[in-house]
């Protein structure tokens, strides 16, 4: 290094003579142009240079002279000049020795320096430049070759090599400056600074120890402790808590973001300046005071967050420039805390209203929570569960009363009970009480500690659990009993269950149906049927088919046996699908005989409907020539007649005519049955139709000495209905009473109405009907015998009912043995409107 500098000043004084030695050229030409003047101006003449040389050649007088005048004066003049370059070179000499001799003395003080503490330097003056290295290469390596210094894997890591060279190049190409603190593989703790100077880059090494070191390891600390600083910073910005610190004058001297959002100010500086304060006057009182005692204050305030009132736990600590705080917002944690505890007291609420005990002990084995089933279930009392009673007080309490199981060694069994507060599943126990019960318990371990017991009282449920049971076996046994064939089928398509039956009317093994077969290998065992039969499809399709709406399905399916099976199918709450087979063989037979039977009854009904018809049109028009004509021969168109041939020609009359009413009765009979006879509606007056219907029966009462008594309201009016059927109606009832009755006795023929309804009613005095004769009274085929006077074949009676419920209308009849009988018969009052309305 010294070397370089002497080197540099020699330099310099060689520079400054070789520019001494270039000015006599310089010299001697202005010496000749000033001679060449002087000669001119001596002759009065302008100096011009081309005519000067020509006159030079012309006068060689001229030229001699001037010559040595100018020599004269080009010595004098060199003379000169070279004695005041002399005197500068002199002056400049001296001040280049001066500036060597300084760079001499900075250079052996930069020696002085760079000897006075172990320590390498290393220049290079351009990217493609040899270094030079100077200092004590020992401080890296041992072998004296200065080139071994730039080998870093030699005395470095691998890592720290690597870190280094990467900074030499970011050096040497961009001029950034770095310093590293890295370990020798000797142990030496080296500090490797590089920056650039004057256009060099240099890197220095140098041991550090002792103060030294402890002076890098300080710096290396607090640059750390700088970077964790501005990290802490960094996060306390990032995060949506206001946080700040304070000096000792309680001014703020830092805030995060989140306090300028709060605050809802521009920037830090903004709340720095016009210490903008997050919280309230008291807040900050409480913090001061604890900070006075050299405490940390935590508290939780009220404040005002970008305009909205928000909860925030505060923390503030002492520090040795004042203090620092962090404001947290609680406010999601408190509406959730206070929902929580709604929630509780609400599940407090429901637990209360369960029917199963519930009991909570905490890892002290405390009683902290019990519902109102568990009292009730152990029969507790309020004021000594209020004490938090332990859980052996309780087991113990309740062993005194006799209401725990009888245990050989209770102690035992309460200690492996207790053992659930150190276990981690859920144990499950069925506790048979001395009073009878069975308890279910549940014992379930707290995540916080402690443990559950739910109580649930199953005596019920095992009660009912063995009637299930016995009812399932006696279902069993009723189904193994049933002809019917019974099988369910699971929703897979596997059957489930099958009875004997279901095995013997499909010709199955029984064997193959334990194997639970699908419904398609059911089918294909099955000898009974055609397989390509479309009811198996059905039956395929309601047990397997995805249906929107689960239906049944019936069919009947022949065998080829000539058996026939009543198949039927319904869906099952669980999902599955009942099937069952009935063997209705017997009963088809027999169905098929009544249909046959009941088709020639329909026919020999027609047959005899048609006769009772014919027969009835054949009787009807001779006899009306013979009421005719005796009708002739009692009025004496033919002549007279004695008493007693009047007498008989009266018989005939009255024979006649009852034979034609009976014949006429059985035409209307024939017509009702045939749905022939058609009502003709009118408006009938009731008083006129009553006696038209008595005058028509005085003969009757005449001879059978019976009084009739006709009653009628003043109201009565008149009603919709066909007039003529009313009167056959009430000349059937008349007739039938009159028939009933004994000389002497009263028939009574009422009318009234009532609630828009027309009621008439015939009464006799006679024997009564006893109850097995009331039940038939109006079958046409019965005969009535006893107490009447007369037999038939009912025929009235059955027309009446016929005529009244055409009419839309109800026949009752009221009557007792030996208490006479009242046959009523409520007609609508629009009856024959409704009933053609009905037919229409």
């Amino acid at each position: 290094m010294r070397d370089a500098a002497r080197q540099r000043g020699e330099s310099g004084c060689r520079q400054k003579k070789s520019t001494l030695a270039a000015l006599h050229p310089t010299a001697w030409l202005t010496g000749i142009f000033c001679f060449t003047a002087v000669t001119a101006s001596a002759y009065g003449r302008t100096p011009d240079p081309g005519a000067l040389f020509g006159n030079l050649r012309q006068s060689q007088d001229v030229i001699g002279l001037s010559f040595i005048i100018g020599l004269v004066l080009f010595s004098t003049i060199t003379a000169l000049l070279h004695l005041r370059e002399r005197h500068q070179w002199g002056k400049t000499e001296a001040g280049l020795v001066s500036e060597l001799n300084n760079l001499r003395a900075k250079v052996d003080r930069a020696e002085v320096f760079l000897a006075a503490e172990p320590q390498i330097i290393v220049a290079w003056d351009g990217p493609g430049g040899e270094p030079d290295i100077e200092g004590d290469i020992s401080l890296v390596t041992d072998v004296p070759i200065s080139r071994r210094v730039l080998g870093f894997g030699a005395w470095l890591a691998p890592e720290g090599a690597q870190q280094l060279d990467a900074c030499i190049d970011r050096l040497r190409e961009k001029g950034e400056s770095f310093r590293t603190a890295l370990e020798s593989l000797g142990g030496r703790r080296l500090e490797i600074e590089g920056r650039a100077v004057s256009g060099r880059a240099v890197m220095r090494i140098r041991d550090v120890s002792g103060d030294r070191l402890e002076a890098v390891r300080l710096r290396e600390r607090l640059v750390a402790t700088i970077a964790e600083l501005d990290a802490l910073r960094a996060m306390l910005n990032a995060i949506e808590a206001p946080a700040w610190m304070r000096d000792h004058d309680e001014r703020l001297i830092w805030v995060s973001a989140a306090y300028v959002r709060a605050v809802e100010a521009v920037d830090v500086s903004d709340v720095i300046l016009n210490n903008t304060e997050l919280l309230e006057r008291a807040t900050r009182e409480a913090a001061r005071q604890a900070r006075g005692n050299g405490a940390v204050w935590r508290g939780r305030a009220a404040t005002v967050t970008a305009g909205q009132r928000r909860i925030t736990d505060i923390i503030d600590v002492p520090v040795d420039t004042g203090s620092a705080g962090i404001a947290i917002d609680v406010s999601a944690i408190e509406a959730m805390r206070v929902d929580l505890d709604q929630q509780m007291q609400a599940h407090a609420r429901t637990l209360d209203l369960l029917s199963t005990s519930v009991a909570m002990f905490d890892r002290r084995k405390r009683l902290m929570f019990h519902n109102a089933a568990y009292r009730q279930l152990w029969s507790l009392d309020p004021a000594f569960v209020d004490t938090h009673p332990t859980d052996s007080e309780i087991l113990d309490s309740l062993r005194i009363r006799g209401l725990l199981p009888e245990q050989a060694d209770f102690r035992a069994w309460r200690q492996a009970l207790h053992a659930s507060y150190q276990a981690v599943e859920t144990n499950e126990q069925v506790w048979y009480l001395p009073d009878g019960r069975t308890l279910r318990v549940v014992i379930t371990p707290n995540p916080q500690g402690g443990v559950t017991y739910l109580f649930d009282d199953v005596t019920e449920r095992f009660h009912l659990q063995s009637q299930f049971n016995a009812l399932s076996r006696v279902q069993s046994e009723t189904l193994d009993t049933l002809k019917e064939g019974v099988a369910v089928f699971g929703t897979d398509g596997r059957l489930k269950f099958f009875n004997p039956a279901f095995a013997r009317l499909l010709q199955l093994d029984a064997a193959m149906l334990n194997d639970k077969p699908h419904i398609d290998g059911v089918i294909a065992l099955s000898t009974m049927f055609d397989p390509d039969d479309a009811g198996f499809d059905e039956i395929r399709s309601v047990i397997t088919g995805l249906r929107d709406r689960r239906t049944g399905f019936e069919q009947r399916m022949a065998c080829r046996d000539g058996n026939v099976l009543d198949c039927a199918a319904q869906p099952l709450p669980d999902g599955a699908t009942l099937l069952t087979f009935t063997d209705t063989t017997a009963s088809v037979n027999v169905e098929r005989m009544l249909t046959e039977r009941n088709q020639g009854l329909v026919e020999v009904e027609r047959l005899r409907n048609d006769f009772v018809h014919h027969i009835s049109y054949e009787l009807r028009s001779p006899l009306t020539n013979i009421i005719g004509f005796v009708g002739l021969l009692s009025d004496g168109s033919a002549g007279p007649l004695n008493e007693r041939q009047r007498e008989y020609a009266g018989y005939v009359t009255r024979s006649s005519t009852a034979l034609l009413a009976i014949i006429n009765d059985i035409l209307d009979l024939a017509s009702i049955d045939a749905d022939a006879l058609e009502l003709v509606p009118e408006d009938v007056d009731i008083r006129e139709t009553i006696h038209a219907a008595a005058e028509g029966v005085q003969d009757r009462l005449a001879d059978s000495a019976i009084h009739l008594q006709v009653v009628a309201m003043d109201d009565v009016g008149t009603f919709v209905a066909d007039g003529k059927r009313i009167r056959q109606v009430l000349f059937n009832l008349l007739s039938y009473a009159i028939g009933a009755s004994r000389p002497g006795e009263t028939v009574t023929l009422a009318a009234l109405r009532h609630d828009n309804q027309i009621i008439f009613k015939v009464t006799d005095q006679g024997p009564g009907l006893p109850q097995e004769v009331i039940e038939h009274v109006f079958d046409r085929s019965r005969s009535r015998t006893g107490a009447w006077r007369h037999r038939g074949i009912g025929l009235g009676l059955s027309i009446v009912r016929s005529l009244v419920e055409l009419h839309g209308g109800q026949v009752f009849v009221d009557t007792a043995p030996g208490e006479g009988s009242a046959i009523t018969c409520i007609f609508p009052a629009q009856g024959a409107k409704m009933r053609e309305a009905r037919m229409a």
